[in-house]
């Protein structure tokens, strides 16, 4: 008994100490990273230690917004373990946020070149490294289709019949004029129909074309019904404008519209072959195109586009192009005749009209009229009646013969695929995690209208718990702004015009999001933050920032955008200047680190001139590179629509949440997760990972 006893003793033990070690082992192998200085596995390097600590401050310093503590965290955790290619990954990351592209591609090559990251870090060194090439003209690429709305079900009903004009909307939906079958369509990004507008109790008569007023309402062109019916922004009728008939205000069928930026809408008339104005409030003013000196008369009016002080019209008899003043003078032809087979819709867009012409669509630069051939559709049956870019770089065309809706993308797109970036994760309230996720297309243009439908999060490549998406940036009506304010010797006179701009931004604002004041004198200085309404009598007289021969332009604007990295998802920056710069404007940081700096923690930049003159060529670049414009202060139109042309700005950054189920070692575990973007035919990728709570 004694002798069995001391066995089952023995025995024991030795199953102890085997559990012993299976538990060491098990300790050993949820370390994040390999301990290459210990053979035996119980026990750990200083070096793996030291080095997992610091990499997971920071991680969770990178997803608080502070990307240069990160990068200090990671270099550090680097220094323990030189070559683990995560820390490098996350390094990497680290410096893309921070605006140091290439010191980003750099840290991936290395983690590339050692094996690691696969298809998805190819991609992104690939997209980047795109990005950063400049000076390419894009408007004459070729496109080709990536999706369709088609008009039949898959069970050969009728969804809708002959779709003739398309409005992109900002949150990714289109309209659709549908002349067949007389209504308003709306779509998702997915094609999914979110509602049918039939007009008035009369409903539409053949509409043709649509487009979006200043004041947000639609306008849709009646070409049976010789009017134009106004629509409130979702659908609701409002009234009609004009009626049939040959006198100023009346038309008799008219095809396609477009506004300037004074309100009056011009309209192509086509059957008293003219171009008819009204103003912003329907009343007609007068008509133009007939025979004058010079010129010959419109045939057959059709596509009209407005850009600048001139006003385009294709005219389908002729082929031609020509080009009226605001006043309906004739000026020149853009476009000879006989160039275009029968041009139907002309859409402006960032310097060039797009036009349909039958099988093809078309770009003509405006001045030399240049015409390039961006589509066409080959020996299928089809008429195309209107083409026009969208929100997510994509060209919405319509097909009337085909009774198709085509989405059209640039074959760099679809190839490349998507850019999708986790740029932040939130454990604070484990097991519930957010992400906010942006994505872009190749060329960093944001990617809006996504659904849940369209994303597909896993964790260890399992699927998560939970899954929802929460909300779309591009849906938000609040802006956090910063007002960078010039102090260079330049702005000595321009105080009235400054105090007028912050007052009327500040007005507009209508006590809506924060405001942050920040004078760039020989250091910045934040000189006010808090709500709009606490600058609505501001004075130049209050800020601490003397004028200076040596201004910090580029401080500034880096520490604008540290202001707003943790701002509201939709934020901005506006310069308020005299429009001149100085030798030592990027002393420190230059144009593309700045432009990157904005553009990747998803900062607008706009600058509001107080003087007159020609704004420098390198704030119109950072303007136009980083979805912002110019306004003068003293404008005829006024600084109203600043604040709305900022809420405006695409965004692609979305909210996801879900409940994890991974073990997390007391906090101490780094949890991946990973999360898959489709969107017609493409597609993109993203891999990250982050920490729970410390127990």
């Amino acid at each position: 008994m004694k002798k069995f006893s001391k066995f089952k003793f023995v025995s024991f033990i030795f199953a102890g100490v085997l559990s012993l070690g299976a538990v060491n082992n098990t300790f050993a192998a949820s370390k994040l990273f390999e301990d290459k200085n210990n053979d035996t596995g119980y026990t750990r390097s200083a070096e793996a230690g030291m080095a997992e600590e610091e990499f997971r401050k920071g991680v969770l310093s990178y997803n608080r917004g502070m990307f240069n503590d990160a990068i200090m965290q990671f270099e550090r955790a680097l220094s323990y373990l030189p070559d683990e290619n995560l820390i490098i990954d996350w390094l990497g990351k680290a410096y893309y946020r921070a605006g140091m592209e290439g010191s980003a591609i750099k840290q991936w090559q290395f983690a590339k070149d050692a094996g690691y990251g696969g298809l998805v870090l190819d991609n992104r060194i690939e997209i980047i490294r795109e990005r950063r090439v400049t000076g390419v003209d894009e408007s004459f690429d070729r496109y080709t289709e990536a999706g369709v709305f088609s008009g039949i079900s898959s069970e050969n009903k009728f969804l809708f019949t002959q779709p003739i004009s398309v409005l992109p909307n900002s949150d990714g939906t289109i309209w659709v004029i549908c002349y067949g079958s007389n209504e308003l369509i709306q779509f998702n990004v997915n094609g999914m129909i979110v509602q049918r507008v039939t007009g008035p109790l009369s409903g539409f008569d053949r509409p043709v074309d649509i487009i979006r007023l200043q004041d947000g309402d639609l306008l849709v062109v009646e070409s049976a019904g010789d009017r134009l019916a106004v629509l409130s922004s979702k659908g609701s009728f409002k009234k009609y404008i004009g009626k049939k008939g040959r006198g100023v205000g009346e038309l008799v069928g008219p095809q396609y519209a477009c506004q300037d930026e004074n309100g009056n809408i011009y309209v192509s008339d086509f059957g008293n072959r003219r171009i008819s104005v009204f103003d912003k409030d329907g009343n007609g003013t007068f008509t133009f195109g007939k025979k004058t000196d010079g010129f010959d008369g419109l045939k057959g009016p059709t596509g009209i586009a407005v850009a600048g002080d001139s006003v385009y019209v294709c005219d389908s008899v002729t082929g031609a192009i020509y080009e009226f003043d605001l006043s309906g003078n004739y000026k020149d032809i853009l476009v000879k005749e006989k160039t275009f087979e029968f041009p139907e819709s002309m859409k402006y867009y960032d310097g060039y009209l797009i036009v349909s012409d039958r099988k093809h669509v078309s770009t003509v630069e405006l001045g030399s009229g240049i015409v390039f051939e961006n589509a066409y559709m080959g020996n299928s049956p089809s008429r195309i009646t209107c083409a026009v870019p969208d929100k997510n770089g994509n060209l919405i065309v319509s097909d009337i013969l085909s009774n198709d809706v085509y989405i059209m993308a640039k074959m760099s797109e679809l190839l490349g695929g998507l850019f999708v970036q986790v740029e932040r994760v939130n454990a604070e309230n484990f097991p519930n995690v957010t992400l906010e996720v942006r994505v872009q297309n190749r060329k960093r243009q944001p990617v809006v209208g996504l659904r849940g439908e369209n994303f597909y999060l896993t964790e260890q490549k399992r699927p998560c718990s939970n899954f929802k998406l929460k909300g779309s940036a591009s849906e938000n009506d609040t802006e956090d702004i910063v007002l960078i304010i010039d102090r260079s010797m330049y702005m000595q006179g321009f105080e009235e015009p400054l105090n007028s701009a912050v007052q009327e931004i500040a007005k507009n604002m209508q006590g809506v999001g924060k405001i942050t004041v920040i004078s760039a004198g020989e250091i910045p200085v934040v000189e006010y933050k808090g709500s709009p309404e606490g600058l609505l009598k501001f004075s130049h007289k209050a800020l601490k920032s003397k004028l200076t021969d040596r201004p910090c332009f580029d401080l500034a604007v880096r520490l604008a955008t540290n202001e707003l990295i943790n701002a509201e998802p939709k934020r901005g920056i506006l310069y308020l200047t005299q429009g001149r710069l100085d030798d030592s404007t990027f002393a420190r940081y230059g144009i593309s680190d700045l432009s990157n700096y904005m553009n990747n923690n998803g900062v607008s930049f706009s600058v509001i001139q107080l003087g007159q003159g020609a704004v420098e060529e390198e704030l119109r670049y950072i303007a136009k590179n980083v979805n912002g414009k110019t306004y003068y202060v003293y404008r005829p139109q006024g600084l109203s629509c600043v604040i709305s042309d900022m809420l405006n700005v695409p965004n692609g950054l979305y909210t996801i949440t879900y409940t994890s189920l991974l073990p997390t070692d007391l906090g101490r575990a780094y949890l991946p997760v990973e999360i898959e973007v489709y969107l017609l035919n493409r597609s993109g990728r993203d891999e990250t990972g982050y920490f729970s709570p410390l127990q």
